[in-house]
């Protein structure tokens, strides 16, 4: 398990999968490795075969989010929504959720997640950054910057 989560997290996303391959042929496999693939298959933007590869794995936050995600790549709106629905209100659901915001174009959705999580997690200063593309995307320059120097501050 830890080589393929190293590969991964190192772009080898091939390598990854031949380790949840092989980890797959053993009897008695934990399905998330099906939506580990699935986030490889992502990477490699093999899309289809990542959705297909993620339903095979059990209902986890992971697999809804990879399948959000996978929706928009694929234009599938019903599919999206759905997926939107299953969200929760973790960290890693609302990060997910204003991304998609994000690369929907809707920057005034994702800039209220973001300052939400950073009101949140006031150690999560990287936020800021995403909180300035967004006010940059929306024409709000000086906001941008204002927001942007104090993260490098």
């Amino acid at each position: 398990m830890w080589r393929g989560y190293v590969a991964f997290h190192n772009g080898d996303y091939k390598k990854a999968i031949d380790i949840y391959d092989e980890i797959m042929q053993r009897p008695n496999f934990d399905s998330i490795i099906h939506a580990y693939k699935a986030c490889c298959q992502y990477g490699l933007c093999q899309f289809k075969e990542s959705r297909e590869e993620a339903k095979k794995s059990d209902d986890c936050p992971l697999k809804t989010r990879l399948l959000l995600h996978l929706a928009h790549k694929l234009n599938d709106e019903k599919e999206l929504i759905s997926c939107h629905d299953k969200l929760s209100d973790t960290l890693e659901d609302q990060l997910s959720l204003a991304a998609l915001h994000y690369l929907r174009v809707h920057y005034e959705e994702a800039t209220e997640i973001y300052k939400k999580l950073l009101m949140d997690n006031k150690d999560f200063t990287a936020l800021n950054v995403y909180v300035a593309l967004c006010y940059y995307k929306l024409d709000y320059y000086d906001v941008s910057m204002e927001v942007l120097s104090s993260y490098l501050s």
